[in-house]
């Protein structure tokens, strides 16, 4: 791995729920020592990446990530297009509706809109979704290149829940009832007590940019319920890739 695949790597440790990093606690995440984290900090600061609070000495992301994710947006202004149609999915099914984006080969929720109900799904803005085990993930391979379908299928495959697919064969068989049907369906693959359905959002080359997804509550998805936000976030995907200039990939 080289050295600037190293340094940028340190970013994917941040997350809504870990904004703040501190430098033993960097290096434990990492599994790098004590002096390289340090170091490779170091030159992420340098250059925006990150900063360092001066009384805690914890690290945060710096905003030159702000400043180049304003000018992706303006390239591939997904999130504005997304933002008004997850706003009225969620009105409509009262679930948790969220967008995610892939990144150097990692799906990560990039907008969310939660459920208005008190049992509700969460889902933090930053958190990595699994490609084996989410409703997004899988939605996502259903349209993406045979070589990273492959890539995902070779393993690891960890085992989340009691009924996470844990091989090639029970990840294979999602995939293609996904393509098949146009939505993917997660029954508490990720977490135990959470059905998901989603539908891949494309972008302007033909393949698949993130996902669209519904949460619910297992206790709130029956039959209908899932047939129902199946079509919706169906709809929505479809709407967010013409937006953006997405195009079905060539057969």
């Amino acid at each position: 791995m080289s050295t600037v695949v190293k340094a940028l790597s340190l970013l994917d440790h941040f997350d809504a729920s870990v904004p703040e990093v501190g430098l033993v606690d960097m290096a434990r995440l990492s599994g790098l020592d004590k002096a390289t984290a340090r170091r490779l900090l170091v030159a992420l600061g340098k250059k925006g990446f990150v900063e360092q609070d001066p009384v805690t000495r914890r690290y945060r992301l710096g905003a030159a990530l702000v400043r180049l994710a304003r000018i992706r947006e303006i390239a591939l202004p997904m999130l504005d297009i997304a933002r008004p149609l997850v706003e009225e999915l969620s009105r409509q099914c009262e679930e948790t509706v969220h967008v995610s984006q892939v990144a150097a080969n990692v799906l990560s929720s990039v907008l969310v809109c939660e459920s208005p109900h008190a049992n509700r799904v969460s889902v933090a803005v930053g958190q990595n979704l699994p490609f084996h085990c989410t409703a997004s993930g899988i939605a996502f391979l259903s349209a993406t290149t045979e070589n990273f379908r492959a890539s995902v299928l070779r393993g690891p495959l960890p085992r989340m829940t009691t009924k996470t697919a844990t091989t090639a064969a029970q990840l294979k068989k999602l995939i293609e009832t996904a393509r098949e049907h146009g939505f993917a369906f997660s029954d508490q693959g990720l977490e135990e007590g959470v059905v998901s359905v989603a539908a891949p959002i494309l972008g302007p080359g033909g393949g698949p940019v993130g996902a669209i997804s519904i949460a619910t509550p297992a206790a709130r998805a029956d039959e209908a319920t899932i047939a129902r936000h199946s079509t919706q976030v169906r709809s929505a995907a479809a709407k967010i890739s013409a937006a953006i200039g997405g195009r079905l990939a060539a057969a």
